[in-house]
C-alpha cells in the first residue's frame, strides 16, 4: 500500500466565473505543488468545498488531480458524502481512476450513534479491496459527529485496509489516542496547520495542509528538516508556516486560498454561492502582506 506522508494538500476546487468546476485552474495548482515538493494531493476535502459539488463534480476533480500528476505524486480522493450510497459510489470511482487510496470524512450534520458510525466506516473499507488504504477523516467541528477512539478501535478489527486518520481538531489528548489505536500499524495524520511540527513530534506521519498550498515551501521545509534530525531548521520553517497561515485565514474563508494562488501564478479562479470571492481591497491587503512575508522570508 502506498501511505500518506509528509506533506498533503487537500486542493480548493477553482471555479469559474459562472461557478463550473475549472480543470485548467486545478491542473495548474496539481502542477504547482508537484514543482513545490508536496508529497501528495487530497481533492475534494473540506478546502476542496465538497458539500457544494455534485457526485459527477467530485469525479471530475478527482480525475483531473489524477491525470494532472501523472503517477509523480500519489493522490488521496476524499469520498466522504452525506450518504453511504454516494460514498461508494465515489470510493469505486477513486480505485478505477488509479487513486492511491480515500479519504472518508465522518458523516455530517445528522447525528450518528457509535454503532452506526463503525457501520459506515467498515461498510466503506469492505467495499473496496482489501489492500486498498482507507482513511478515517475526523473534523467534529464541522461536522457535528465525532470519531471516538473506541470507534476506532472497533472499525480497526474489523477491516485490515483502514490504515490511518486525518484529524483536524487541536486536541492533543485526543492525537495521542488516536497514536495508541491499533497495533502500531495506525497513522495519524495532522488536520491542523499550525500544528504539524508538534504533531511530527509526538509521532504523526505528515499534514493535510489547506494552507500549504499557498506557498508550499516552509510545510516542506518543516517535514524535511524534521526528517533530517534539524529540529532548529524545522522550527524556523513552522514559524514561517504559521506567519503564512495567519495570513490566509487558516481555512477560514476559501476565497484568501484562492487569492493566494492567483498571486502565485496559478491562475484566476472563484468560490460557488453562498461564498463570494473576497473583494478587491481584501485582495489588495492580501497581495500586500504576501509581498511582506516574502521579502522577510525568502
Amino acid at each position: 500500500m502506498i501511505r500518506m506522508k509528509g506533506v498533503t494538500v487537500p486542493v480548493v476546487t477553482p471555479f469559474t466565473a459562472d461557478e463550473a468546476v475549472d480543470t485548467e485552474v486545478l491542473a495548474n495548482l496539481v502542477d504547482y505543488l508537484i514543482e513545490n515538493g508536496i508529497d501528495s494531493v487530497y481533492p475534494n476535502g473540506t478546502t476542496g468545498e465538497m458539500l457544494k459539488l455534485t457526485v459527477d463534480e467530485r469525479k471530475l476533480v478527482a480525475k483531473t488531480c489524477i491525470d494532472a500528476s501523472n503517477g509523480r505524486i500519489p493522490v488521496f480522493v476524499q469520498v466522504g458524502a452525506p450518504t453511504l450510497r454516494d460514498t461508494l459510489e465515489l470510493a469505486e470511482h477513486a480505485i478505477d481512476i488509479g487513486a492511491a487510496g480515500i479519504g472518508v470524512v465522518t458523516p455530517q450534520f445528522f447525528g450518528v450513534n457509535h454503532r452506526e458510525m463503525v457501520n459506515f466506516y467498515v461498510s466503506v473499507a469492505k467495499a473496496v479491496p482489501s489492500d486498498f488504504p482507507v482513511y478515517l477523516y475526523n473534523i467534529p467541528q464541522c461536522a457535528g459527529n465525532d470519531l471516538t477512539p473506541a470507534a476506532v478501535n472497533e472499525i480497526l478489527a474489523a477491516a485490515g485496509n483502514v490504515v490511518g486518520i486525518k484529524y483536524s481538531y487541536p486536541d492533543f489528548i485526543r492525537f495521542n489516542q488516536y497514536l495508541a489505536c491499533g497495533n502500531g500499524d495506525f497513522d495519524v495524520i495532522v488536520g491542523p496547520d499550525k500544528l504539524f511540527l508538534p504533531g511530527l513530534a509526538i509521532g504523526c506521519v505528515g499534514v493535510v495542509s489547506g494552507c500549504s498550498q499557498c506557498h508550499p515551501y516552509p510545510f516542506v521545509e518543516v517535514y524535511r528538516r524534521f526528517m533530517a534530525g534539524d529540529m532548529k531548521g524545522a522550527q524556523e520553517a513552522q514559524r514561517q508556516a504559521v506567519e503564512l497561515a495567519d495570513i490566509v485565514k487558516a481555512g477560514a474563508n476559501m476565497g484568501y486560498f484562492k487569492a493566494a494562488l492567483e498571486y502565485h501564478g496559478v491562475g484566476v479562479s472563484h468560490m460557488r454561492a453562498p461564498a463570494l470571492d473576497i473583494t478587491a481591497e481584501e485582495k489588495k491587503e492580501l497581495f500586500a502582506a504576501l509581498d511582506e512575508y516574502h521579502r522577510k522570508w525568502d
